[in-house]
């Protein structure tokens, strides 16, 4: 970790191509699915994992960050590698690692070694597929020199804007650059902008696109006890009885994002020559040209691969009595997504929030978005050194909030205490609720502190 950060490092994938190489490129001795996006691809990359797996197939799953181990990165068969092995995974690629930094006027960063790490720790093991996610943008994230067979975006929104670009089209344009040629595209529903710049991308470089509300989708949802039940069209049919223990709309599109990707994974749509021309032509007519049933998987394989699915740290309940959610949404589409799940799925009649959040994010507008359905808000502050000031959180809250709501704790225990206090104020336990959110490492804090277990993804 002392390499420092990838943003602080001019964008370029020569440092991480050159480890790659003199490791033997590890990412392709298995084929890859690759996940980017903005909201949503953690989720998706674990719900993919948990379809494969299922199917009987040895898994890779890299994601960033942690919530409570760097470990859990690199998870193989749904488990975080041991301390063991990733002790022996980092001492074989050091040596390699300090070759290249060599040759280069800066170092690896932190996230490049990780991610070398990553595929070697796969090629090891062997896996007979690896689900990688981004660690932010696609063009120049490290993940990046590996080819995904097929490439998934997940819903795109302002975030990282330093970094990325301050529009749709420019976030889009980064994130669109891991479909490669010969690729599947996942898309999920986007906004009109990013929609476009994805889809000239997949007709460029010679991809194939699989659209949310096209090819694919979520036909039919209702709230059930620990989740929601689903009615799913595939790429290839229609999936019933889908039960999810994820809550919320967002969820169940990110379901329908991976099972569209594990079935162009298994089918193998066409993705070359002739039916790209066709691919192409009908993209841009609107038309959808994906279909038949050849390619459908077993439903009662996704029945099983979704109900044993998780997503740590994403609207998870902590504990009963009051309710606690721990939530990892940082940006105002995120906790848009949050807030009307919190509203759809839980009969809260007081609800309290604590909010740590990195100093960096469009706090004024994660805050609108929570200000309608919170009673109080106690801000804090989590363990990474971005997050914001509590002091400074607390007055950009009063201006939204009201000072008689904000309260300010220095440490996030407190506010927890704080808050729960605060939810059971009125003697209505059964109504009451304290939302835990605004980021990863908030959510990650929290599920140490409250000894949250389990989690497999």
């Amino acid at each position: 970790m002392a390499r420092g950060v990838e943003w602080e490092i001019d964008p370029t994938l020569d440092r991480i191509r050159d480890l790659v190489d003199v490791l033997g490129e590890p990412q392709r001795a298995y084929p890859v699915i690759h996940v980017a996006g903005t909201n949503g691809k953690t989720s998706t990359a674990r719900l993919i994992e948990a379809l494969l797996r299922e199917r009987g197939l040895r898994t890779g799953l890299y994601t960033s960050p942690e919530l409570t181990t760097l470990r859990e990165r690199i998870a193989i068969d749904g488990e975080p590698i041991s301390e063991e092995r990733f002790v022996e995974t980092y001492n074989d690629v050091a040596p390699y690692a300090e070759l290249v930094d060599g040759k280069h006027t800066a170092r690896l960063s932190f996230f490049e070694v990780l991610t070398a790490m990553a595929f070697a720790a796969f090629a090891d093991a062997p896996v007979d597929v690896a689900v990688v996610e981004t660690g932010m943008g696609g063009t120049w994230d490290a993940t990046n020199v590996a080819d995904g067979v097929v490439a998934v975006i997940t819903p795109i929104g302002l975030d990282h804007t330093r970094y990325l670009g301050d529009t749709l089209e420019e976030i889009a344009g980064e994130k669109a650059g891991i479909v490669k040629a010969g690729a599947v595209a996942v898309l999920a529903q986007q906004p009109v902008e990013a929609a476009e710049v994805l889809l000239r991308r997949v007709v460029e470089i010679g991809a194939t696109a699989a659209r949310e509300g096209i090819e694919y989708g979520v036909l039919g949802r209702d709230v059930a006890f620990g989740g929601q039940q689903l009615r799913l069209q595939g790429l290839h049919g229609v999936y019933d009885e889908i039960f999810l223990p994820l809550f919320g709309e967002h969820q169940a599109s990110n379901a329908a994002t991976a099972l569209a990707a594990v079935e162009a994974f298994a089918s193998g749509a066409p993705t070359r020559g002739e039916a790209n021309l066709e691919a192409a032509t009908r993209i841009a007519a609107g038309e959808s040209y994906l279909g038949g049933d050849e390619g459908q998987l077993d439903p009662a394989l996704v029945r099983s691969g979704f109900a044993q699915s998780a997503s740590p740290g994403r609207l998870e309940v902590a504990r009963t009595g009051p309710t606690v959610l721990l939530d990892a949404a940082h940006n105002p589409a995120g906790m848009a997504a949050t807030v009307a799940t919190v509203t759809e799925s839980f009969g809260f009649t007081r609800l309290a929030g604590v909010l740590a959040i990195a100093a960096d994010k469009d706090v004024a507008g994660v805050l609108d978005q929570l200000e309608p359905v919170l009673a109080e808000l106690v801000v804090t502050r989590n363990s990474s050194p971005r997050s914001m000031p509590p002091e400074e959180l607390a007055e950009i809250a009063e201006g939204i909030f009201g000072p008689e709501r904000v309260h300010v704790a220095a440490r996030l225990d407190d506010a927890i205490d704080r808050a729960i206090g605060l939810a059971e104020e009125t003697g209505e336990y059964r109504g009451a609720g304290v939302l835990i959110t605004g980021s990863v490492v908030t959510a990650g804090d929290a599920r140490t502190l409250l000894r949250v277990e389990g989690g497999r993804s």
